[in-house]
């Protein structure tokens, strides 16, 4: 009998593993699997009697009661995380409310935004109409407005606005009913705007931090959508990566991905991966910025990267420092570069024709 078995859980039809996105999410499970010396059995089944432990792989951050469904208790059993409410796994938790009667979802808690409001943008999360007007109007009145739609990734989902009537006709479009349950996110549009990565992950005890940046690319029907992070990698937590040497904005986002990482402790977290997207940019008045954007405690984009330095670290003790990059690239004609580890090589049923690949640059063994 196998010493345990790593399978994947969706929300999602099964036909999602035919895209990239699932691809890549298989090939994170089955990395995994090699990783923890597992078998790898594909989409769990619930009748099924699987051998030794059982670790997940979902596509999403799992709610309480949906953990609790599959036995999961603690990080070693899942990459990814467990919240309390369906409003947490998303970025609506980053920002407080527009004042104390506004709308909120059950479970909300005013402790965690007023523990990370120093280290995330001026602006808001908003349940009603009238909240967002509001929010809105206090924010325009410092310049432009960026809003998200809370469960959109990878740059999707969001506009920029510049007046009330921008507002309005955002508005227009969104139901009470959607607004209600899912909110919007109203904060300070930067422009130009850098996004740092900043996280860890945690694998049979084995703890990797990071820092890293993004890069935007174009898909192909031209639209700006994530194109891959190249993140370093140390061995251990953050106390780890106080210690690298790194200019100034890194250890701006390193210490305020820290804060709102330990602000979780409001919410419960239960999370074996940890990644915090970081923005640094100029406002309207042209002030300097630097504010998280929001969380994924699920296995998202970087996560093939985070793999491949949990990977070296585990097989040479003597590894201090990984860096490494994942890539996601579109185009009929593109290719990965020799040495690539590759993902998604093929033709998307949405986006088309792309690759998902993931590169190591360079592992550094520690001096004595």
């Amino acid at each position: 009998m196998g010493r345990g078995t790593v399978v994947l859980h969706l929300s999602r039809p099964p036909h999602f593993l035919e895209s990239h996105e699932g691809a890549t999410l298989r090939a994170v499970a089955e990395w995994i699997a090699r990783l923890k010396d597992f078998e790898f059995a594909g989409l769990h089944d619930a009748a099924c009697i699987y051998p030794g432990s059982l670790f997940f792989v979902p596509n999403d951050t799992l709610v309480r009661r949906d953990a609790d469904a599959l036995g999961i208790g603690c990080e070693d059993e899942l990459f990814g995380a467990v919240v309390p409410h369906e409003f947490v796994r998303t970025k609506i938790i980053t920002h407080e409310l527009a004042g104390p009667r506004a709308a909120r979802p059950d479970g909300w808690r005013d402790a965690f935004a007023s523990r990370v409001r120093d280290v995330v943008l001026p602006g808001y999360s908003v349940f009603a109409r009238d909240d967002a007007r509001d929010a809105a109007g206090r924010l325009l009145a410092a310049g432009r407005v960026r809003t998200k739609l809370p469960r959109s990734a990878g740059a999707r989902g969001q506009e920029t606005l510049a007046a009330m009537r921008d507002v309005d006709a955002l508005l227009a479009s969104v139901s009470d009913e959607d607004l209600a349950e899912h909110g919007l996110l109203l904060e300070v549009d930067l422009d130009p705007v850098t996004t740092l990565s900043v996280g860890q992950v945690t694998l049979d005890g084995l703890r990797i931090s990071y820092h890293g940046q993004q890069w935007m690319t174009r898909d192909n029907a031209g639209g700006s959508v994530y194109g891959g992070s190249q993140l370093t990698c140390v061995r251990g937590g953050w106390e780890a990566l106080d210690r690298l040497a790194v200019d100034g904005g890194t250890r701006d986002a390193i210490r305020q991905a820290r804060v709102y990482d330990e602000a979780t402790v409001e919410y419960g977290l239960i999370a074996s991966r940890r990644n915090y997207d970081v923005g640094q940019g100029r406002d309207a008045a042209g002030r300097a910025r630097s504010g998280v954007f929001e969380a994924s405690w699920r296995a998202g984009g970087a996560s093939p990267a985070e793999l491949a330095a949990v990977e070296a670290f585990a097989g040479d003790p003597s590894i201090g420092l990984v860096r490494v990059s994942t890539v996601e690239t579109y185009g009929a004609d593109i290719a990965p570069p020799p040495g690539a580890i590759v993902h998604f090589h093929g033709v998307d049923p949405l986006d088309g024709p792309l690759a998902r690949y993931t590169v190591v640059h360079d592992a550094m063994r520690m001096t004595a």
